[in-house]
């Protein structure tokens, strides 16, 4: 499930806590790529978005081109006499920008797709974080605390910010001596990625003494996949938690999976919960790593036809797998879950899962961003689970127990994993 992120930590009780993530694995730096924005390409992007929503209609219509041009004719002349209507009449002064952003927000509401949405630059930097799996920052998780100051949650290891000397707790005063005190923590993102050098200097308070530390960007490659081996009635167990499916992510998985049969597991755990979803072609390698190529993955269903994906993998693997899931478990995650339950007879353990068949498409313009559905996709027996969600197997519910205190042993549904592949 494609989602608007700020970014935002999802706690396990469901509630949550604002900071801007960036994280761990540093990797080669890129090179910066300027983009402009100017209100002189109003007419450009409000053709684009009409294009881009009505062609399809158009031409999947078969009407003539001289209809084509008339229909659109007429839109652009209900469009440009609203703009300018309110250009030269509204009491204050408007922002061509800011007509535009509600002209294109507005398009996405009228087609009644919950997840149609438009990002303007600095919202679709944020949105993409997390989808392409690194950018080029300085390694700290940040919120905003009780009192509205910038606070360092998290600074990951080997990052410029661990270099640097930033620690958790640090508060963040201010940015090249300009001052950030009760600023969003998405302010501070903003300003470091408009930085044109790569060193600056940030101040922050420590245990109530000021600190000046020089900090570097370079590009981030975002941890999405962890792993480790259980032992239970002398077998090996894996487990690997999959949070994002992102452009880093399958080969992330891929290492983690080799390392972990590598020490000779008898079973696998795939952990989704919690997992939005993400890239649909990520989901695609990650089953041809367990699915050999007679084996359809799944299907994507178009205005026109139905067309039915393969595994491109070599080999389908022996050992059973369990994956966890629950409400929260949606897109891609969903694509994994039933893909694996139809075509390898894995089995799901937790709660139902979301229920999110469609995908969207991204498409950039000069000053953001829009998406709308484009497609459905289907399970490989045809199966469409929007807005059903994909009902467990063995369904656990985590208590209170868990909430309270979150670890290992006090989650039912991976010890119900656990033992289910034990016997």
């Amino acid at each position: 499930m494609d989602k608007k992120k700020n970014v935002e930590d999802i706690k396990k009780d469901g509630t949550k806590k604002k900071k801007t993530s960036t994280k761990t694995k540093r990797i080669i730096k890129k090179d910066n790529i300027p983009f402009f924005k100017t209100s002189d390409t109003l007419g450009l992007v409000i053709i684009t978005c009409i294009v881009s929503l009505f062609m399809g209609y158009f031409f999947g219509t078969k009407i003539t081109a001289k209809q084509v041009d008339k229909e659109m004719e007429n839109a652009m002349d209900k469009i440009s006499s609203a703009f300018q209507d309110i250009k030269d009449n509204y009491y204050e002064e408007v922002d061509d920008d800011t007509l535009v952003d509600g002209a294109i927000n507005g398009m996405m509401a009228a087609l009644g797709d919950p997840y149609a949405s438009y990002y303007t630059d600095d919202e679709s930097n944020s949105f993409d974080i997390e989808l392409n799996g690194s950018y080029e920052g300085i390694g700290i998780e940040v919120f905003n605390n009780e009192e509205n100051e910038i606070e360092i949650l998290t600074v990951f290891e080997n990052s410029p910010a661990s270099e640097a000397g930033l620690k958790a707790g640090d508060i963040v005063t201010a940015l090249n001596d300009k001052n950030v005190r009760k600023k969003s923590t998405q302010n501070l993102v903003n300003q470091i990625a408009k930085l044109e050098d790569e060193t600056f200097t940030l101040t922050i308070l420590r245990e109530g003494e000021e600190k000046k530390l020089e900090v570097n960007r370079d590009y981030i490659e975002i941890s999405s996949v962890s792993s480790q081996v259980y032992e239970r009635n002398n077998k090996k167990i894996g487990y690997v938690s999959v949070s994002i499916f992102s452009m880093k992510t399958y080969e992330q998985f891929k290492n983690q999976l080799e390392k972990l049969e590598g020490e000779n597991i008898q079973s696998l755990i795939i952990d989704v919960r919690g997992n939005s979803g993400g890239h649909l072609t990520t989901v695609e390698d990650m089953l041809s790593l367990f699915l050999d190529n007679s084996h359809v993955i799944y299907q994507i269903q178009t205005k026109e036809k139905t067309e039915k994906y393969r595994s491109t993998g070599k080999v389908t693997k022996k050992y059973p797998i369990v994956i966890l899931t629950d409400g929260s478990s949606a897109s891609a995650s969903e694509l994994l879950t039933i893909a694996l339950k139809e075509e390898y007879g894995a089995i799901s353990i937790g709660t139902k899962t979301y229920g999110k068949g469609t995908v969207q498409e991204l498409k950039n313009i000069d000053g953001g961003e829009y998406k709308f559905t484009t497609k459905k996709w289907l399970s490989p027996k045809g199966n469409w689970i929007n807005d059903k969600g994909i009902e467990p197997d063995i369904e656990v519910t985590l208590d209170e127990t868990y909430y309270s205190n979150p670890s290992a042993e006090t989650d039912d549904q991976l010890q119900k994993a656990l033992e289910y592949l034990s016997e």
